[in-house]
């Protein structure tokens, strides 16, 4: 289990996207921080991945550096058997389609996967997806 991804992905719940022209310079920090303009990006730009990408910089831990969910496919470790922390890929849209939304891995139940994530309802928050949307889990 990767506390420290928890703890600093914890410390950010509730942080979310300004409604309007306006942005929030909480969102933009993510994108800045891995190296992206979050001013020209905005933060109704898709950031799920930018925040993964922020929480395991923070955490000194690999990262993708990209801003597409699926490129977490390709970091870490795959595990099947999941621990808190771990990275969570789903597909969205169809499985074939590139897009994708990535968070840390809480918890399951039957049917869904619990994970922390950004960009979830456009803030930072714990959130249920369906089993049948997961791609892979990953371990950094």
């Amino acid at each position: 289990m990767n506390e420290t991804i928890i703890e600093i992905a914890l410390g950010q719940i509730g942080i979310k996207e300004f409604t309007g022209k306006k942005d929030n310079p909480e969102v933009l920090k993510y994108f800045n921080d891995i190296g992206f303009n979050g001013a020209k990006l905005k933060d109704e730009t898709a950031w799920c991945s930018a925040f993964a990408n922020w929480v395991a910089k923070e955490a000194n831990l690999e990262r993708t550096g990209r801003l597409n969910a699926r490129s977490w496919l390709k970091v870490g470790e795959e595990v099947t058997i999941p621990e808190k922390g771990d990275v969570v890929i789903f597909w969205r849209e169809s499985k074939q389609s590139w897009k994708g939304y990535v968070a840390f891995f809480i918890r399951e139940t039957e049917n869904f996967i619990y994970v922390l994530g950004g960009n979830q309802s456009n803030q930072v928050k714990i959130s249920a997806y369906p089993k049948n949307r997961l791609l892979g889990y990953r371990r950094l």
